[in-house]
């Protein structure tokens, strides 16, 4: 009966906790690369994966991809939105143009990860601004429901697919790192009243 009270505490207590990460005010998004993601499809070897971090404090931007076999070489990659039905077709280029500052150009393979201060104009494309309230934060609060909706994509362009050789919809939200340490805690207390369970 103690074991039992024990590890309903333990699980109210990661309950709370866990209603608290839903909060957060940093939101990872990961994003699988491939030409079949694109609209309309491209046939290519490349893929590629990324994770978008977004801190909606400090109104940053984190980009990390990594990419490889690409067909063509790369020319510019950025992030588009917002589609009308998520998931499927094109928008506009949301970010900078004509691309991420720095990333890897004329090559197949590569890997990148910049963070974008996005009150800062120079982080996106004026035309998105512009169509999206008219001030960066505006913008930032359209890309981030944008992406909560699964309606923003990452797309990496090259010489052999103008248009886009490989992307992905940004639609996975996965928990901020405090929240991974918080459920290892939570599966080591549950773990081990379990074992003391069984001891007694």
């Amino acid at each position: 009966m103690k074991t039992t009270a024990l590890m309903a505490s333990a699980i109210a207590t990661l309950g709370l906790f866990g209603a608290a990460s839903v909060q957060a005010e940093t939101l990872l998004y990961n994003v699988t690369l491939s030409g079949a993601n694109e609209s309309p499809p491209v046939v290519s070897g490349g893929a590629g994966f990324g994770i978008v971090t977004l801190d909606t404090t400090s109104f940053t931007m984190r980009v990390q991809s990594i990419f490889a076999g690409l067909t063509g070489t790369t020319t510019v990659a950025h992030i588009h939105c917002c589609t009308a039905v998520p998931g499927t077709a094109n928008a506009g280029v949301a970010t900078m143009t004509p691309s991420f500052a720095g990333f890897p150009a004329g090559v197949t393979t590569g890997s990148y990860d910049a963070t974008f201060d996005m009150l800062d104009s120079a982080s996106w494309n004026a035309a998105y601004i512009t169509n999206n309230g008219g001030t960066t934060a505006s913008a930032f609060g359209a890309l981030a429901a944008g992406m909560a909706s699964g309606s923003a994509y990452l797309n990496i362009h090259t010489s052999f697919a103008p248009g886009g050789e490989i992307r992905g919809f940004l639609v996975t939200q996965v928990p901020e790192p405090s929240t991974y340490a918080l459920m290892a805690l939570g599966l080591a207390v549950v773990g081990g009243l379990v074992r003391r369970r069984r001891a007694v």
